[in-house]
């Protein structure tokens, strides 16, 4: 189980470094709901959260495609609804057996599908702090029970 916590990154390598440990605490099932503006490192987040569930290779966000899929530990299903005119288009693609299935999920714009959201699931901010420097970065994890 994720625990409630606040992160500091100074670097997209470290930020990898976060979202990878935090893959050792994801059970099947989990859902991370991912807020943070363009360009703030969410990908970058994705890809240390694959290297923590065992999947190699290449990670792309989902922007086109509306969803990736990535075998290791657990499957590793990438969200990114950006593009979602409507919270029932996720159903088309088979959203309910994603996020009820055995695998990990991880949602980017999620506030668009707000409805749809599971009831219980993680809500993950990375906001950035220019004061610092431009690759400071605050990541906050939270469980969300609705």
């Amino acid at each position: 189980m994720l625990e409630n916590k606040r992160y500091i990154s100074e670097s997209p390598d470290e930020t990898k470094r976060i979202a990878q440990e935090i893959a050792e605490k994801l059970e099947p099932g989990d859902v991370l709901c991912m807020y943070g503006d363009l360009g703030v490192g969410k990908t970058a987040f994705v890809q240390g959260l694959a290297k923590g569930l065992g999947i190699e290779g290449h990670i792309t966000s989902p922007t086109f495609t509306i969803v990736n899929e990535y075998c290791g530990r657990l499957p590793l299903y990438h969200f990114d609804v950006y593009r979602i005119a409507d919270p029932d288009e996720m159903y088309e693609i088979g959203y309910d057996e994603y996020v009820y299935g055995d695998g990990v999920c991880v949602i980017e714009w999620p506030q668009l599908i707000d409805e749809i959201l599971p009831r219980s699931h993680y809500s993950i901010t990375i906001t950035k702090d220019y004061e610092k420097h431009d690759s400071y970065r605050i990541i906050e994890a939270e469980k969300i029970e609705i």
